[in-house]
C-alpha cells in the first residue's frame, strides 16, 4: 500500500526549490554566460523567468505592498469578489518594477504580483541637477508618465532637496534609487493604483530620452541567443523529460 510508481517514500521530493529554466536567457543566466542585467536590457530581451532578476540582485531586493482592494464582478450567480494587489519592488539603485494581480486569497494576489513586479523591472536612467560632483542624485531630465487621468511629472532637483512628492509617489521614487526630485502631479491622484502606474511610466521613460552624452558610436555585438547558439543547441541535462 502506498508503493506506487513516482512519489513514494519521500523520492522526488528535495528539488523542489532548484530552479530548471525553461527559456534560452534562463539557462544561459544559470550558466553565467550573462553577467548582469544591463547586458539584458542592451538587447531588449523579454524576461520570462522571475528567477532571473532573482539570480542577479535577489539580495538587494526590496518589495512594497502599496495596496490591496477588493474588485468586484458581475455574474449570473452573483457577485465573485477578488483582492487585488499592487507591489513595487526595487533594489534603491536604479532598477524598479511594478506588478499588478489578482486573486481570490489575498496571499495569492500579494504573491503573484510580486513574481510579475520582478518580470516587470526596468532600468532607471539617474543623473545630476548642476556639476556633476559625487554620486548621481536625481534624474538626468524632466520625464513624463500618464495612467488613466492621473499625470505625473517628475523635475531634476538640487541635491540636498530630498523627494518633495506624495506618500505613495515618494515610496516609488525611494525605491528607484533617487534622492532628490521634485514631482507635479495632476488628476485624480487619489486613485492610488494610477499614481503608481503614472510614476512607474515616468521612471520607465526615463531611458527614452536621447542626451549628448549617450550620443557615442554605438557598437554593435551579437546578441546572447546567437553568440551563444552552439551551446543553447545542445539539450540541457538538466531538464525534466516528460
Amino acid at each position: 500500500r502506498g508503493r506506487g510508481r513516482g512519489r513514494g517514500r519521500g523520492r522526488g521530493g528535495d528539488d523542489k526549490d532548484v530552479w530548471v529554466p525553461c527559456t534560452k536567457l534562463g539557462r544561459l543566466v544559470q550558466q553565467g554566460k550573462i553577467k548582469s542585467l544591463e547586458h539584458i536590457f542592451l538587447f531588449s530581451l523579454p524576461i520570462k523567468e522571475h528567477q532571473i532578476v532573482e539570480h542577479f540582485i535577489g539580495g538587494e531586493l526590496k518589495d512594497e505592498v502599496m495596496k490591496i482592494c477588493p474588485v468586484q464582478k458581475q455574474t449570473t450567480a452573483g457577485q465573485r469578489m477578488r483582492f487585488k494587489a499592487f507591489v513595487v519592488v526595487g533594489d534603491c539603485n536604479g532598477h524598479i518594477g511594478l506588478g499588478v494581480k489578482a486573486c481570490k486569497e489575498v496571499a495569492h494576489s500579494i504573491q503573484g504580483s510580486m513574481i510579475l513586479a520582478k518580470l516587470n523591472i526596468v532600468p532607471v536612467r539617474r543623473g545630476y541637477w548642476g556639476s556633476k560632483l559625487g554620486e548621481p542624485h536625481t534624474i538626468p531630465t524632466k520625464v513624463h508618465g500618464k495612467c488613466g487621468s492621473v499625470h505625473v511629472r517628475l523635475i531634476p532637483a538640487p541635491r540636498g532637496a530630498g523627494i518633495v512628492a506624495s506618500g505613495t509617489v515618494k515610496k516609488v521614487l525611494a525605491m528607484a534609487g533617487l534622492h532628490d526630485v521634485y514631482t507635479c502631479s495632476r488628476g485624480h491622484t487619489r486613485t492610488l493604483g494610477n499614481s503608481v502606474k503614472a510614476t512607474y511610466e515616468a521612471l520607465k521613460n526615463s531611458y527614452g530620452f536621447l542626451t549628448p552624452d549617450l550620443w557615442a558610436e554605438t557598437r554593435f555585438a551579437k546578441p546572447p541567443a546567437q553568440e551563444f547558439t552552439d551551446l543553447l543547441s545542445k539539450p540541457d541535462r538538466k531538464a525534466r523529460d516528460y
